[in-house]
């Protein structure tokens, strides 16, 4: 019977940071996506609403520095809102070619839904820490983040 197949994990591999972060993330992705898969709702949808609400209308361009979400797939993610009425989109005044893109009053209190869902979510994922763990681990995560992020500040919605 080989390591795999009686299920014991070798140590170095159980304590390598790498592994550990990605068996994290791919937890944390799961419990996001089932989330708000329950509310007709992916993680960009919550990006794009919580961009708009944070920092007001903007075009696709600005909209899609400030979500790191590419401008190609942003077209899809602002046409699924705009079906929903949650975000309008309308020529700018100042450059007609461009689109603004505004949160609507039922885009906020689809944030807030959302919002709620996220909180089960993150709740599930850090049950086992205690706050200050999980303030912690916030910082921690944040400076790496940080540390690795490209020159230039920016990092898609995906971590790339």
């Amino acid at each position: 019977m080989t390591t795999e197949e009686s299920g014991a994990v070798p140590e170095r591999l159980r304590n390598l940071p790498s592994r550990l972060l990605g068996q994290a993330a791919t937890h944390a992705q799961r419990l996001v996506t089932e989330g708000l898969s329950g509310a007709y709702a992916r993680k960009w949808h919550y990006a794009a609403l919580v961009a708009l609400e944070e920092s007001g209308p903007a075009s696709q361009a600005a909209l899609s520095g400030r979500t790191g979400i590419h401008r190609s797939d942003l077209v899809a993610v602002i046409n699924e809102l705009a079906e929903r009425e949650l975000v309008e989109r309308a020529p700018d005044p100042g450059d007609r070619r461009r689109n603004v893109v505004t949160l609507t009053p039922l885009g906020r209190r689809r944030l807030r839904k959302l919002e709620h869902l996220l909180d089960a979510a993150q709740e599930e994922l850090l049950s086992p820490l205690s706050h200050q763990e999980r303030k912690q681990l916030v910082h921690l995560l944040g400076r790496l983040v940080a540390h690795h992020a490209p020159a230039d500040g920016t990092m898609g919605a995906d971590g790339r």
